[in-house]
Order: structure tokens, then C-alpha cells, then sequence
């Protein structure tokens, strides 16, 4: 009788066991699944449904709980959150790639090569424009002057953007356009003149003298800029950008693209520092939709060390009684905090200099009075006074930095500073003990969307080139947890997304890549050999086979 009864009860246990299985819309399992939650724990598996992620754990038990359309085995590889880039230019990088690439550029006569070359290819531009050049890799390291440009380029106008976007040189035929006259003053600005003529050389604001002549992007080109800007930054695993300074029509621009299913990554925007835009959006507040976040303004403390216009307490050690400068009046800042202070607003200010991040850190310490969750955020933090770095935690303020800037940085940037002051600049780890996270990006285009090079910079502190062979002031390299964590998650505590994205935990959108490396474990000489193998956007395949 016993077993008559069993017999009548198999096959209700297996339909039971079959008909309960959850339905998920996919399931990746069989990976090294690092979730970079609290505890930086690691899994096997997890499952999908309406773009997000419903529960983590073993393959085992992921298996027996759901079924799905879509089985990913990760094949024992590494899986990790999409990456985010806290800092980074996605417009102004699709916008480079359409220009001449001067980057990697190592003497002026080469950068002329690569503009008869694109001259000769594009003949029916109207302006020729280049980004990447740094005279710092040219012998002599001195800016170059505009004479060959002239004789090259006598009827159309050229303007080549330094590879930090504060700096440019411009031909004559570009200058006459914009009107620019030898001996032209302005403030946070420099028009070089020597023995009366342009060089051509134009700093910081006076970039903008020529700039703002140059003819407008049709819908066309945005198009043609973001979409290759998304298909780049998908192949390195970065799946959410924050774009640092962006006009209301350019927001409008990509809200509209992203809801026409055109763009599929996601935009944390901060918004320039003009009047079109404080009117635009200081009364309705922050815009928010699946993809596109737009709370923060972005403003400019001063310029690049590399063009001698950030802002020093004390004059540069390569140029007697200069000190560069502030690219706005000092009033211009503390009033624009004391109105984001009472908003949901970011105030995210550009400052690379030791005498500019302290006039930020007083002017955000004022305006927060304390202790506080406003995430203030200062872009760069590169010099920093060793008796300033306590203002980043007194007032919660957050060090956004760039990895890669100091390994590119590293070969000059002790003759701008001197021995001692370099000591506080590119100082991650002490900014990482002021709040106990630190976000870190690339400030692409101005040096390469790889996060890769990122994590090789941020931990061994060394670059592409494994230069230097011990690395650069160690004493201030970031763990690998540190680093993940930083190029994830507290990225997207950045920029107020770290309960959507940046970890792989129920309840997240399932962003998230596959690589064919472990970057826990991978030893350094094959960190820069990582490889994407899938990259997902809300569970979304955005890339891969």
C-alpha cells in the first residue's frame, strides 16, 4: 500500500518541481560574479526580469528557482557591474572623433602631416579642427606658434584644441574671423602675443574668442558623434557616462535619442556653468528618466597644469612669478553656492590647482556648513595643499578623479611643481580617507575611455608603457577592491545612481559586463589585455557576440 501511494505522489512531485520554476527573462550563470555589494561579495548566477536583476546566488540555486528564454553561461569567466566613468566628455568625445586626431602627437611637424592628410581627404570642410596636441611630448616642450599653419592653411580657418580642452591654436585666417588682436586682455584667459604678432596660442576663456565662430552641429552630426561615442564605450565595458558640462539643448538632444531607441547607454549630465542654462533649469529642478539624470551644474576653479593656467598658491617652478589664474571672479562662486545650496542641485566645480581647489573648498564649506549629503563634488582635485585636504571631509565634499592624469602627468609635473608640492597632488588615497569613497573616471577625450588603463594607473600606479617600472608616488595607489569600487559603485554614489546601478543585487538594473580577465586577479602585465566579452545594458546585449 506504501508503495502505491508513492507511486501515485511521483508524478505530482514532478510536476510540481517543473511547474514551479519561477520565469525569468534571462539567467547568467556559471560565472565569477562580483556583485560589489556592501560586502564585496562574490556569486555564480542571478536572474533578470524587466531589465533588472530579481535575485543573486549559486548556479545551483538559480537554476532550480527560475527559468528563462535567455541562458548566459559566463563559461568561469569574470563578471562585474557595467563600468561607470564619473568623469568624462561623451559629447565632445563622439564630436573628436569626427575631427583631426592629433592625440599621441610627438612634435608639431607631425601634427602638420596629419593635417594635410585630413585636408586632403575632407576638402570641402570649412574649418579644419583637431584635438589631442600637448606640447609637452614636443622637444623643447614650448608651445608651438601658428606660422606653418598660415602658410599651410591661408584661406581656411584652423583650430586645434589642446588635449586638455584648455588651451588652442588657431591660424591667422581663424583669427581674423573672430576679430583677435595682439595685446587682447580678459579674465581666466590669455591671448599670446610676442614682439607685437598672435601666436596663434590661446588659454582657457580665450579659447573661446575663436571657438564661438565655428559653425553649429546639425541633428545630423549629433547623431553621427553619440552613436559612435556609444559603440566605443560599450567595447570597454562602460555602460553609464557622466558628461561634465553640457548646454540644456544638448540634454535635449540625447533625451531625445534615447527615448527613439537611438542611444542605449546611460548619461549622468552636469550642466555648464551659463545663464541659459541656470534659467532653463534652476526652477524646475532635476530631469530624471530611465537613462538620463541631469542634476548637476559644472563650473571652472581655473585651467590645466599642463598649459600653466591651474591656479598656485605659490608660482610655477618652471615660470617665475606666474601663477596662473581663476577663470572667474570669486564672487561669481560663492553666490552661485549659496543658490545650489538650497536646491537638489550638485555643485561640481573644475579645480586643479592647490590655490584653486582651496578657494572651492572654503567657498562649498561655507555655503554647507558642515556635514551633510549634498555631494558636492570637486572634478579633478589634483594639487592639493597638505593643509587642505581635511575641507574635503568636513564638509562631505567629494574628490572626483582621473587615474590616468597622473600617469600621464607624471613625466612633467614635477618641473611645474617642484619636488615637495607634487607630493600632494594625484594624492588619491589620502582623498579616499576624508569620506571613505572616492569616484574615479577618465576625463575622456582628453585621455582614453580605457577603464582598463584606469585600473592599471589606479592600483600600480604606472602606464601603458609600464612606466615607471616601481610606479609613480606609490604611496597613494587604491586596492583593486578600492578601484572596482570606485569605477562602479561609488561612481554611481557620484552621481546619485547607487540604487539603480553600479552593483549586481536584486532590485539594480541588470547592467553589467563579462570580461575574459579577472581584474582581482590578473597580473599586471595582462590588465591592458583585458578584453570585453559582453557588455548588457538593462539586460539589454549591447555589445558581444
Amino acid at each position: 500500500m506504501r508503495t502505491f501511494f508513492l507511486l501515485l505522489l511521483l508524478p505530482f512531485t514532478l510536476f510540481k518541481t517543473n511547474t514551479f520554476k519561477k520565469n525569468a527573462d534571462t539567467i547568467v550563470y556559471n560565472g565569477i560574479i562580483y556583485t560589489v555589494n556592501e560586502k564585496f561579495e562574490k556569486a555564480q548566477a542571478f536572474a533578470i526580469t524587466d531589465r533588472k536583476i530579481i535575485e543573486v546566488g549559486s548556479t545551483d540555486d538559480i537554476l532550480k528557482k527560475y527559468s528563462a528564454k535567455e541562458m548566459i553561461d559566463a563559461k568561469g569567466q569574470a563578471v562585474y557591474p557595467g563600468f561607470i566613468d564619473a568623469h568624462a566628455h561623451f559629447v565632445g568625445y563622439g564630436q573628436s572623433l569626427f575631427q583631426v586626431d592629433l592625440f599621441g602627437s610627438n612634435s608639431w611637424e607631425e601634427i602638420l602631416e596629419r593635417l594635410k592628410k585630413f585636408s586632403a581627404k575632407h576638402p570641402n570642410e570649412k574649418w579644419i579642427r583637431g584635438r589631442g596636441w600637448d606640447q609637452n611630448k614636443f622637444a623643447g616642450k614650448s608651445f608651438p606658434n601658428n606660422e606653418k599653419l598660415n602658410e599651410l592653411f591661408p584661406g581656411k580657418p584652423v583650430y586645434l584644441t589642446r588635449v586638455d580642452g584648455h588651451a588652442a591654436i588657431a591660424n591667422k585666417k581663424a583669427m581674423d574671423i573672430a576679430g583677435v588682436k595682439p595685446g587682447q586682455t580678459l579674465v581666466g584667459g590669455e591671448v599670446e602675443t610676442k614682439n607685437g604678432k598672435l601666436t596663434g596660442i590661446l588659454v582657457d576663456n580665450a579659447t573661446d574668442l575663436v571657438s564661438s565662430f565655428i559653425p553649429g552641429a546639425t541633428k545630423e552630426d549629433y547623431i553621427k558623434w553619440l552613436t559612435t561615442a556609444e559603440k566605443n564605450c560599450f567595447a570597454v565595458g562602460l555602460t553609464t557616462i557622466t558628461d561634465c558640462g553640457l548646454m540644456y539643448t544638448d540634454v535635449d538632444g540625447i533625451d531625445l535619442m534615447q527615448k527613439a531607441g537611438m542611444l542605449n547607454i546611460r548619461l549622468y549630465v552636469m550642466l555648464s556653468d551659463d545663464p541659459a542654462n541656470f534659467s532653463h533649469y534652476l526652477k524646475r529642478g532635476p530631469y530624471k528618466t530611465d537613462k538620463l539624470f541631469v542634476k548637476g551644474f559644472k563650473f571652472y576653479a581655473d585651467g590645466a597644469l599642463g598649459s600653466r593656467g591651474a591656479c598656485l598658491l605659490e608660482p610655477y617652478s618652471d615660470r617665475s612669478n606666474w601663477h596662473g589664474f581663476l577663470l572667474s571672479d570669486k564672487s561669481h562662486y560663492d553666490s552661485m553656492a549659496k543658490i545650489l545650496a538650497n536646491t537638489d542641485f550638485q555643485m561640481c566645480t573644475h579645480a586643479i590647482g592647490d590655490s584653486g581647489n582651496r578657494e572651492i573648498l572654503n567657498v562649498y564649506n561655507r555655503a554647507l556648513k558642515g556635514k551633510n549629503d549634498k555631494r558636492w563634488r570637486i572634478e579633478h582635485a589634483q594639487v592639493i595643499n597638505q593643509n587642505d585636504f581635511n575641507l574635503f571631509g568636513s564638509a562631505n565634499i567629494v574628490p572626483s578623479v582621473q587615474p590616468t592624469h597622473a600617469t600621464s602627468d607624471m613625466y612633467w609635473a614635477s618641473e611645474r611643481l617642484g619636488a615637495e608640492r607634487v607630493k600632494g597632488a594625484y594624492a588619491f588615497k589620502q582623498l579616499l580617507q576624508q569620506n571613505g569613497w572616492i569616484p574615479l573616471g577618465t576625463d575622456f577625450p582628453v585621455e582614453d575611455i580605457s577603464p582598463f588603463k584606469t585600473f592599471l594607473a589606479a592600483v600600480f600606479r604606472k602606464d601603458a608603457k609600464g612606466f615607471p617600472a616601481n610606479g609613480f608616488q606609490t604611496e597613494n595607489t587604491l586596492t583593486r577592491e578600492e578601484t572596482i569600487r570606485g569605477m562602479t559603485i561609488w561612481a554611481a554614489k557620484a552621481d546619485f545612481l547607487e540604487k539603480e546601478v553600479g552593483s549586481i543585487e536584486a532590485g539594480k538594473k541588470a547592467d553589467f559586463i563579462i570580461l575574459d580577465k579577472d581584474l582581482m586577479t590578473v597580473d599586471e602585465k595582462n590588465i591592458l589585455n583585458t578584453k570585453v566579452v559582453m557588455t548588457f545594458v538593462g539586460g539589454k546585449k549591447v555589445y558581444g557576440r
